[in-house]
């Protein structure tokens, strides 16, 4: 029944922790991280304990927090105490540089900070351009560290209550966004709702993954990508399963040592990931015990059929590929178990709806190219602050995905390259403006094009098309300085591997470069 006006209570932090105490798993290991073990029980204490933290700080309901966290438990503590109080917890990449995080504060008008201190030493000099930051919350691998003008997580918590009130939320209130990247390079602030989180547990996770509480976890895409954030957190716990958290980077060689010493169930992969660890495993002769795996999951971009075919030839394993995004939070079209067709995302996810559409916006008939557009109950409600953008990817119950697609007679969906010029790699969005931006700024450098060029695997690298300033000529020295340029400005997967240099660029009559001629 609706309470005084604000609708059912609803509150996703009661549902995903408290509930799963209420209902006797309260010693049951809810994440595995390093040596730890981590009790449903604990992970409740220590989520109250974080959201009275903030609430003495004055965070209040609908107050905005930038998590910038390494996956560990104190990133899924952080979350979930901040969802209780009512504030919005915003996950952001922990590899960005020092302007993105700039935006990220700035955009969201956040107005506390949890960070890991190694990020924060790198951005601390940048705090005065954080223009409605408060308080900067530090989580430091010493726990008796003190800072002189921000907070100790581990100080704020320890003294903190134990028990915690759960904010009056309702459903359709505000529970926590997620930053994605745009046709113009600049991220999106994607919305989502307390309910999103178990429709896409209830759809996906239980239906597809066929998730219970037995399972145990483990995603190599980290929690501040939504593909993550699911397999990595909120699928385990609504679940009442468990989760395996990585904190460093997913090399293939230490996913296989978490795969042998923790023995999840469920992993969650994207392609470069796969066809990493198993060039390792053949280059270094080592056979992997990967036997307590029943399933593993792919998505970020398309599983090149020659993965899914060399995976299970080599593990008896099959990998579901499958489609998801930002805006609906995880994965709405996926192969299932016993019904997989390699090179296709497979078919619809039971609770969502996807058709492919024309200009017009007219359904299409099977093995059309057109664009991808889906109906369900996690999609945001739209996007902070973009009116424009909002009217022209929202239609109605409708969301524009942005993607090419076809669909078969048998009702399996294929992937057939983005609408824009976005570019996927390594299963992250990477803007070509982002990057041209940044190289232009090389003296040497007059006009350039980034492009995505697929690989004989079928996965996708950046190249970069360059016209040089007159008395410059094309080197490999020059080659070399521009790949050193993008990796100190940028992500270090946003570096283009192949640079060609090229006397002019293919352009329109008005002067606009055509990119679509440079792509292979």
């Amino acid at each position: 029944m609706d309470v005084n006006g604000i609708g059912v209570p609803y509150n996703t932090s009661a549902r995903f922790i408290d509930e799963k105490v209420n209902r006797g798993l309260g010693e049951k290991t809810a994440i595995y991280y390093r040596s730890q073990q981590v009790t449903y029980r604990d992970l409740q204490m220590s989520v109250n304990k974080t959201g009275n933290a903030l609430k003495g700080l004055g965070v209040e309901p609908e107050n905005r927090i930038l998590l910038v966290c390494h996956d560990s438990p104190e990133f899924i503590s952080s979350f979930y105490g901040a969802i209780k109080i009512g504030a919005v917890p915003i996950p952001v990449n922990t590899m960005m540089k020092p302007k993105d995080y700039e935006y990220y504060l700035n955009k969201s008008r956040a107005k506390a900070l949890i960070i890991h201190e190694d990020v924060w030493e790198q951005i601390k000099i940048f705090r005065s351009n954080y223009l409605y930051l408060q308080h900067v919350i530090v989580i430091s691998e010493d726990r008796q560290k003190l800072f002189v003008k921000e907070f100790s997580f581990w100080a704020l918590t320890q003294q903190a209550n134990e028990q915690l009130e759960t904010c009056c939320t309702c459903e359709d209130d505000a529970a926590f966004w997620l930053f994605s990247s745009g046709s113009t390079g600049e991220a999106k602030g994607v919305i989502h709702l307390h309910h999103d989180m178990e429709y896409s547990l209830d759809t996906y996770a239980r239906q597809v993954l066929k998730i219970t509480k037995d399972d145990i976890c483990f995603s190599a895409s980290k929690l501040f990508f939504a593909y993550g954030l699911g397999g990595g957190m909120f699928f385990p716990l609504g679940a009442g399963a468990s989760t395996v958290l990585l904190s460093e980077r997913p090399l293939p060689e230490k996913v296989f040592e978490m795969i042998e010493t923790f023995k999840p169930t469920i992993f969650f992969g994207v392609p470069t990931l796969y066809g990493s660890m198993m060039d390792y495993a053949e280059r270094s002769g080592k056979a992997f015990n990967l036997s307590s795996l029943r399933i593993c999951t792919s998505a970020g971009e398309a599983l090149p059929e020659s993965f899914s075919r060399r995976w299970k030839d080599m593990y008896n394993l099959d990998i579901l590929d499958g489609i998801g995004s930002t805006e609906a939070l995880h994965i709405y079209i996926s192969n299932r178990i016993g019904d997989i067709k390699p090179g296709t995302s497979g078919k619809v996810v039971p609770g969502y709806e996807a058709k492919i559409v024309d200009e017009e916006g007219h359904e299409v008939p099977p093995d059309t190219v057109g664009d991808l557009v889906i109906k369900g109950d996690s999609l945001t409600p739209g996007y902070w602050n973009l009116h424009e953008l909002n009217k022209m990817r929202i239609k109605g119950e409708w969301f524009f995905t942005g993607d090419k697609y076809s669909r078969d007679e048998e009702g399996y969906f294929k992937y057939c390259g983005r609408a824009d010029d976005m570019l996927k790699i390594g299963g992250i969005w990477v803007s070509p403006i982002e990057v041209e931006n940044c190289l232009v700024e090389h003296p040497a450098v007059l006009e350039i094009a980034v492009v995505g060029e697929e690989k004989d695997d079928g996965l996708t690298l950046l190249k970069a098309f360059i016209v040089l300033k007159n008395g410059y000529d094309a080197s490999g020295e020059l080659t070399e300085q521009l790949k050193a340029l993008a990796k100190s400005k940028l992500a270090k997967y946003k570096y283009p591997r192949v640079i060609e240099y090229l006397d002019e660029l293919p352009k329109t009559s008005s002067g606009k470069i055509q990119r679509f001629r440079l792509r292979v």
